[in-house]
């Protein structure tokens, strides 16, 4: 892989950093004390639709906690209690939502809780925080599935069209099982995490290294079955946010499990990932296309996987391997800042443009998006306050 744009300078990264906490300031006081929607449109995020009795602007989906999450970053970063005390907000909204059961029928729980109560209580030492991520874990682990050993994806556990599907997503939301053993001492979150990690390494990763979307197992008797995609090109391609989900999730779950094969699984993901980067850096919505295809960029599948190397540069034990994966990740920052920020931070609600959501469904199509946002943000969180602590 060669560089298209000048290693990430410390000036460079604060001049990103200070153009992303205008945007987000901008933001909180656009949406206060609710959720934007998944993308934008047109540069703009609108208020979150209503759905299913929540009302417009309320705490449903996945994605809600990204904008929570990149408010406590914006406080860590900027010392500014206005995003602390807005984060908090959101933080408590999401105890409510946990308390309910409202809208969790999904693994994505672990997405939703790292992100608010987890992040609190790591910040702040809040119990209710801690209360709300002990309660949100539970409910995930209501998805583990016996004897396959993995978490369902998505639906009612009695949906037959859903049964023993999970999907490389998945990965992202174990740190939150993990957090729970550590907080309880519990070993049933910390071998599920272990289980189901094993299961996504086994069979979602293909023998050339990409990875499917998306694996059935027999939900009986645990048999694995077949892979497939949702939001990919077709099932024998690699969705490149799938891709990307696969080098940060087992990255984060190697440092859980301390399994080497963990590691190689990380290593496996981006490797494939920046073997079929475009000349610059900015991955397309399937990794499939390269340079000369007239096909959307994903910036957000360039932005968690950023956050991944990054991840790996900070874990690797060997030292070859961490410094390429830390010059590898600070390139692809810097393209993505160059590429894909917006020219001026009034442009846009957006950190980062070019985003896909699921070119399949035609949704969020060269858009920014809450997750592009917050992952672009983390990395060069990562990248300007070297030992800074994830909240995964």
């Amino acid at each position: 892989m060669t560089s298209a744009s000048p290693t990430f300078t410390s000036p460079a990264t604060e001049a990103a950093l200070a153009a992303a906490l205008l945007t987000i300031r901008r933001n909180v006081a656009s949406f206060p004390g609710v959720f934007p929607d998944d993308t934008t449109v047109a540069g703009r995020y609108p208020l979150r639709p209503a759905r299913d009795g929540i009302p417009k602007g309320g705490n449903q989906g996945w994605t809600t906690s990204f904008w929570s999450g990149m408010q406590w970053l914006a406080w860590e970063l900027s010392g500014d209690e206005l995003f602390r005390d807005s984060a908090h907000i959101y933080t408590v909204d999401f105890a409510r939502r946990a308390q309910s059961g409202e809208d969790l029928d999904m693994h994505d729980i672990g997405f939703l809780y790292s992100l608010s109560s987890v992040a609190e209580w790591r910040l702040l030492g809040s119990e209710d925080a801690r209360d709300a991520g002990l309660l949100a874990a539970d409910v995930l682990m209501r998805r583990f599935l016996e004897p396959a050993g993995i978490i369902q994806a998505w639906g009612d556990l009695e949906d037959p069209d859903q049964q023993g599907r999970t999907i490389i997503d998945s990965l992202m939301n174990m740190p939150l099982l993990t957090w729970a053993a550590e907080q309880t001492g519990d070993a049933r979150y910390s071998d599920a995490v272990r289980r189901h990690t094993a299961q996504l390494r086994e069979h979602i990763i293909r023998e050339n290294d990409s990875t499917f979307h998306t694996f059935f197992w027999n939900p009986e008797t645990g048999e694995p079955l077949r892979g497939s995609t949702a939001q990919g090109a077709n099932d024998g391609s690699s969705w490149s946010r799938g891709q990307a989900w696969g080098v940060y999730g087992f990255a984060l779950n190697y440092r859980t499990t301390g399994d080497e094969r963990d590691l190689e699984a990380a290593w496996r993901c981006a490797d494939y990932f920046l073997a079929h980067l475009p000349a610059n850096l900015v991955p397309y919505w399937d990794l499939d296309f390269g340079d000369g295809d007239d096909e959307p960029l994903d910036s957000s599948a360039g932005a968690i996987t950023a956050c991944g190397l990054l991840e790996l540069a900070e874990i690797d034990p060997d030292p070859i391997r961490a410094e390429r994966a830390e010059r590898a990740a600070r390139d692809m920052v810097a393209a993505l800042t160059a590429h894909c920020a917006p020219a001026r931070p009034e442009d846009s609600d957006a950190l980062l443009l070019h985003g896909v959501y699921s070119l399949p469904h035609g949704v969020g199509v060269d858009e920014g998006n809450l997750w592009g946002d917050y992952f672009y943000l983390e990395a060069l969180a990562r990248i300007a306050r070297p030992g800074w602590k994830t909240y995964w």
